[in-house]
């Protein structure tokens, strides 16, 4: 029935990608959509139950354990089966229902933010990808694939997804998708690349009035490098941004610090940008060195967590997306480019595209005029307007999917691009 051929070098074979339609038309994708949409109005109150419940009891980075309990249990009651603990990650599982050789990744991030919990809307994008996850099993037989919800940590800060992705996680995957709520509506995703830098340094404690000259200060490293960085603001090239914090600068006045540790990130269009000669990074590393100069401090920089890299958008799978959307009466924002490239944020979602054809779309979450990672966001996160929001979108994301399973050119484009962009690592 299918095409196999060899790959790369490596003895991969492609999967078989002829789909179930072949002839069939529209009518018969307008049935198994309909399937799918009532699979997620059967599940509707369960997984805005969810949402709730995710939102109700926020945990950062890397400490995800009671929100992928919570996952892991509707996934399973909906005869997903379900492996915990990938890629060396407690909170990391890949839940899988169907065998088919087309295989459909939806990513679940489940992380809150220190401070203001669900104020980037994790919650709804748990509950999304659950919900697209259930509504595509129920005719996942019919579409001959295999569909996979991925519980992907530490999305704000440590890059779950991209230690997933490096760790073979995401291998044999497809298509892959997600969805963001925010204050509009696009179905394509403009982000720009990040690093995280942890930065610390170390000088000599002494009596601030008794002996000052004995001392080395490291809060004077930290003063000293943030001042740097505020003059190079100006000198950075458009689209790039540096931002940070002070962790701790000393713990007494009449004590010269002699440790001080500040967390910073730079920004750029793109990963070559970000880390290349002369880039952001590069430059907010000179200002760092420079505070440890000026006062004889030692530095150390770390670098621990993978950078983000830029968006690359599937446009098929983009524009399929739209269409089911607008099916449902979403209206999207459609803001000039130069504007969204301006408001750009990051994610590690991101990786993920660079390796499987990926959608990142937002969606629309009515919060009164706040913003993401605002706390005011946050509370907007569980009332009705979101609720539905993560509805619809999940439910878009499912037949999004369907569209493309259904369609043996797809199936095919989407197999071979796969395969190139592994074969590219």
């Amino acid at each position: 029935m299918a095409e196999q051929s060899p790959t790369g070098g490596e003895g991969r074979v492609r999967p078989q990608v002829s789909g179930t339609f072949d002839g069939q038309g529209a009518e018969r994708l307008t049935r198994v959509k309909q399937r799918i949409r009532e699979a997620g109005e059967q599940a509707r109150d369960e997984v805005v139950a969810l949402s709730h419940a995710v939102h109700a009891d926020p945990e950062i980075a890397f400490e995800e354990t009671r929100t992928a309990a919570k996952l892991i249990t509707v996934l399973e009651r909906h005869g997903f089966s379900v492996e915990a603990g990938v890629a060396n990650l407690d909170t990391a599982f890949v839940a899988s229902y169907g065998t088919g050789p087309f295989v459909v990744g939806i990513c679940a991030e489940m992380d809150a933010l220190p401070g203001v919990g669900h104020a980037c809307g994790h919650n709804i994008i748990a509950a999304s990808g659950v919900l697209a996850g259930i509504s595509l099993a129920a005719v996942a037989d019919e579409l001959d694939l295999t569909v996979k919800v991925f519980g992907t940590p530490a999305e704000e800060y440590g890059g779950g997804k991209v230690l997933m992705l490096n760790q073979g996680v995401f291998d044999g995957v497809h298509a892959a998708m997600m969805l963001h709520p925010g204050e509009e509506e696009n179905a394509d995703h403009v982000t720009r690349a990040v690093v995280d830098l942890e930065i610390e340094y170390t000088g000599k404690p002494a009596h601030s009035a008794e002996a000052p000259h004995q001392g080395v200060n490291a809060g004077d490293a930290a003063t000293v490098a943030q001042v740097a960085i505020g003059l190079l603001r100006q000198h950075l090239q458009p689209g790039e941004l540096v931002h940070g914090i002070v962790r701790s600068a000393g713990d007494a006045p009449n004590v010269v610090p002699h440790r001080a540790r500040l967390a910073y990130d730079a920004r750029a269009d793109t990963l070559a940008e970000l880390e290349g000669p002369g880039g952001a990074k590069e430059r907010l590393l000179r200002c760092f060195e420079a505070g440890a100069l000026a006062t004889g401090c030692t530095l150390e920089v770390h670098d621990d967590w993978p950078a983000f890299s830029e968006f690359r958008n599937d446009d098929p799978m983009v524009a399929a997306y739209r269409a089911n959307a607008e099916s449902l009466g979403r209206a999207f924002t459609d803001a000039p480019m130069s504007r969204r490239r301006r408001l750009a944020g990051s994610t590690d979602m991101a990786n993920v595209s660079l390796r499987i054809p990926a959608i990142h779309p937002t969606i629309l979450v009515e919060a009164g005029g706040a913003t993401c990672h605002e706390p005011e966001f946050e509370r907007y996160c569980a009332l009705p307007a979101a609720d539905t929001a993560m509805w619809e979108g999940g439910l878009s994301l499912a037949w999004t999917a369907a569209d493309m399973a259904a369609d043996p050119a797809q199936r095919e484009r989407l197999a071979r691009t796969a395969e190139e962009l592994a074969s590219r690592d």
